[in-house]
């Protein structure tokens, strides 16, 4: 198998068809409804048919959670709210419905699927289908050593493609992107700071799980220290994923990456996701046309991230659990912008203005 090259993605990511989102503004001027009063829902809808390539768009029918579960090294120096390794108490959370994402999925009625990237825990303890696609257990500690090996960031990377092949291959038609991790968020810092050339201190969030003011210095030293490790080798994205991702990481990136190839939409979650976003974007620089920020997540990392990708978060609801949750509050507003767009009536033909004199000209 020759090495992927995550650069190859730009030859292969093609933007949303801008004639076919002309077409959607166009029928959008014709509709009973005044332009501007959906305010945002217009721009959702158009962006929705151009991913589509269709006019009207289609409604959002088939939509599905996908959730990459890993833990980091780095959570052993005490950087999140929760304790390392324990990242497969989250998944177990969610195959039991009652983590928060499980919750609104099942409201919603979305199917959700976790996948093992990078999992510290015995691989009984989950169902096998959870658990197989698995590329090693946990990820180095990024302020010493690298997350994976060179030949371990490939696979996780290719794990992600294979996923997102196989969810537009069964009919998925918008994905919503979240993890299930510990130690995550220090991650998702470190590579942003790195890929926007900020220190750590600019890009240190407080987690999901929160964290009080000395875990956060613990944080900054760890962010600042796997930085160092980072920035020689920004050149190659594979390589920055196997010093200072994880597992989980370079799976989600690969997922954006090929998503983007198989023109399935995304929704983004939190700081993590966006933090592969950038990754993907340094890649293939159109790839970020077909994601979606769901919400602020709070953490300054994400701002960051979204900012250089032009991404306009959908919520701000002050939501920072993670997991898939802001994406999954935000999809319902994807899915009413499509069902406006497709089944709002257009307005009835303008009758021809009459001669201010009668209609025979006469006085």
């Amino acid at each position: 198998m020759s090495r992927l090259n995550l650069d190859d993605f730009s030859e292969l990511i093609e933007r949303p068809d801008s004639g076919i989102r002309r077409d959607a503004e166009e029928r959008r001027e014709r509709l009973a409804v005044p332009p501007g009063a959906l305010g945002r829902l217009d721009e959702l809808g158009e962006w929705l048919s151009a991913a589509q390539g269709a006019v009207p768009v289609r409604p959002v029918e088939r939509p599905k959670a996908v959730l990459f579960a890993g833990d980091h090294g780095v959570a052993a120096l005490g950087v999140s709210g929760r304790p390392a390794g324990t990242a497969h108490t989250l998944v177990r959370a969610v195959l039991d419905g009652v983590g928060p994402a499980a919750v609104l999925a099942r409201r919603a009625g979305v199917p959700v699927r976790v996948v093992d990237a990078g999992l510290d825990c015995d691989p009984g303890l989950l169902p096998e289908e959870v658990v197989r696609h698995r590329v090693r257990r946990g990820s180095g500690r990024i302020d010493v050593e690298d997350a994976l090996t060179a030949e371990e960031a490939e696979r996780a990377v290719r794990l992600g493609m294979a996923i997102a092949d196989e969810e537009a291959d069964s009919g998925t038609d918008l994905v919503v992107l979240g993890d299930l991790s510990v130690g995550g968020t220090t991650v998702a810092a470190t590579l942003i700071a790195a890929l926007c050339g900020t220190d750590a201190s600019v890009v240190t969030g407080r987690g999901g799980a929160g964290i009080d003011d000395l875990a956060w210095m613990r944080k900054c030293a760890a962010v600042r220290d796997a930085l160092r490790r980072a920035r020689p080798v920004l050149g190659d994205q594979l390589e920055l994923l196997a010093a200072v991702g994880g597992a989980d990481v370079a799976a989600m990136t690969g997922f954006l990456l090929q998503a983007a190839v198989r023109r399935t939409p995304v929704i983004l979650d939190g700081v993590v996701s966006a933090a592969c976003a950038l990754v993907g974007q340094r890649a293939a620089f159109r790839a970020p046309d077909w994601w979606l920020a769901g919400q602020v997540s709070g953490e300054p990392a994400q701002a960051k991230a979204l900012d250089r990708m032009a991404l306009n978060p959908l919520l701000d609801h002050g939501v920072t659990v993670g997991e898939g949750t802001g994406a999954l509050l935000a999809l319902p507003l994807v899915q009413a912008a499509a069902a406006l767009a497709a089944e709002l009536p257009e307005r009835p033909d303008q009758p021809e203005p009459r001669d201010a004199r009668g209609e025979d000209g006469s006085d």
